[in-house]
């Protein structure tokens, strides 16, 4: 099995590893974790995290930890501006962030990749998947997994929420900074805002042969439970099941979640070895 150049894949994920993508002032070194299990040709996990969260966070670690025990490698990186990795935030972009996940991808060789995508991770899921089945090689995927998918995050969870207010600061300085309940206020820039509507996938159907499980929380105020219902008319695949959780907010992340979490992923897994 060929990987790309200059790649070296370690038996663990205790020290970060970091591959370049990008090309002159773009260029940026992305750092990532990859667990193998010396299984190369099975099914292998790549993690895509959320806006402002990283490789490090409850739910990508307990899922490593999962995968380690259940013999599946995994691969989890941060995005470039998040984590480990370099990058200006401020300067990042959807399409950026979309490029390290194909280039991530790679990284996994001929294994088939079961997508794990958390928020905006699951928009970038989304994407990866739409463009490897432009490219008529959506084969390389064995499914994907879907953790509250901001889906559109730019255009419908950011702009069609700001105040006009808001909107004219953004114009006119181009950043603005959000109230967040999990930290410190967060950057929003018109640069990302703009990008991502060259990455819209609200605009048509999306015609994706493999299997998508989606995990939403109903309690959650970041990205509504009509947001994930709306998705799901949007996919024109036969094997779709979502999962409302009633008490569910938007991180998933309490012990019972991981426990589903984890149970959604081995359920897929089995399904898609499956005969």
């Amino acid at each position: 099995m060929s990987h790309p150049e200059g790649i070296s894949l370690s038996m663990d994920d205790r020290e970060p590893q970091f591959l370049d993508v990008g090309d002159g002032v773009r260029r940026r070194r992305v750092a990532y974790r990859f667990a193998d299990t010396g299984k190369g040709e099975g099914v292998a996990l790549l993690w895509l995290p959320g806006f402002l969260s990283d490789m490090a966070s409850t739910k990508a670690v307990a899922l490593s930890e999962w995968a380690k025990a259940a013999g599946l490698p995994m691969l989890r990186f941060d995005y470039s501006g998040h984590g480990l990795s370099e990058g200006d935030l401020l300067a990042a972009s959807i399409g950026d962030w979309l490029e390290e996940a194909c280039h991530l991808l790679d990284v996994l060789g001929e294994r088939r990749s079961l997508v794990v995508g958390s928020s905006m991770g699951g928009w970038i899921a989304l994407l990866l998947a739409r463009r490897l089945a432009q490219e008529g090689s959506l084969q390389r995927l064995a499914g994907l997994v879907l953790i509250a998918p901001a889906w559109d995050m730019t255009d419908r969870l950011m702009w069609h929420r700001m105040s006009a207010e808001v909107k004219a600061k953004l114009e006119r300085d181009g950043v603005t900074y959000e109230p967040s309940p999990y930290g410190d206020p967060y950057p929003i820039t018109r640069h990302l805002i703009e990008e991502g509507r060259q990455h819209l996938i609200g605009v048509g159907t999306l015609h994706l042969d493999l299997p998508v499980r989606i995990l939403q929380g109903m309690c959650d105020p970041d990205v509504p439970w009509g947001h994930a219902l709306d998705l799901v008319d949007l996919l024109c695949c036969d094997d779709v099941e979502i999962t409302l959780i009633k008490d569910g907010d938007h991180r998933q992340s309490r012990p019972q979640d991981l426990r589903r979490l984890e149970a959604t992923v081995a359920a897929l897994v089995e399904h898609v070895k499956a005969p």
